[in-house]
């Protein structure tokens, strides 16, 4: 399972059990839509947990505010069956913002490939120092 990605700060123990179940599920179906040629890209609920992260650390402009609101307002509303109140509600962005908000999508992909990829190359590299060590030792005899 590829990590979930979250701004830097000390923020990520916070994350709510809801949403930590919320990702998982939403890239199965990301997968699935892959499977029909749609582009591979983060979910919904991976861009609300990062933004979630990240405006704990400071406050975002109005820009990223909208995109937050409406992006957590999706998953809210349909991980927890809540209905969001009409004062914070965002129903649609800018094109600007729904650019932006793709351009995180995708950004947050590359993150959670590029440490996939690490952890990979870390397991290998970890299976290999063991088995070199478990290996029994050769005698080198010189010529």
């Amino acid at each position: 399972m590829d990590p979930i990605i979250v701004w830097p700060g000390g923020w990520e123990d916070t994350l709510p059990e809801w949403i930590k179940t919320e990702i998982p599920l939403e890239r199965l179906a990301q997968n699935m839509r892959a499977l029909k040629g749609e582009k591979m890209t983060a979910t919904d609920a991976e861009v609300c947990a990062y933004l979630y992260t990240r405006s704990l650390e400071s406050p975002m402009d109005r820009d990223w505010t909208q995109i937050y609101l409406y992006i957590a307002g999706k998953v809210v509303a349909r991980a927890q069956n809540v209905q969001i109140p009409d004062d914070i509600k965002v129903d649609s962005l800018s094109d600007d913002q729904m650019r932006d908000l793709q351009e995180l999508k995708d950004w947050i992909y590359q993150r959670r490939l590029k440490r996939r990829q690490e952890r990979r190359r870390a397991e290998k590299a970890k299976a290999r120092a063991e088995a070199e060590a478990a290996a029994p030792e050769q005698l080198k005899l010189g010529v």
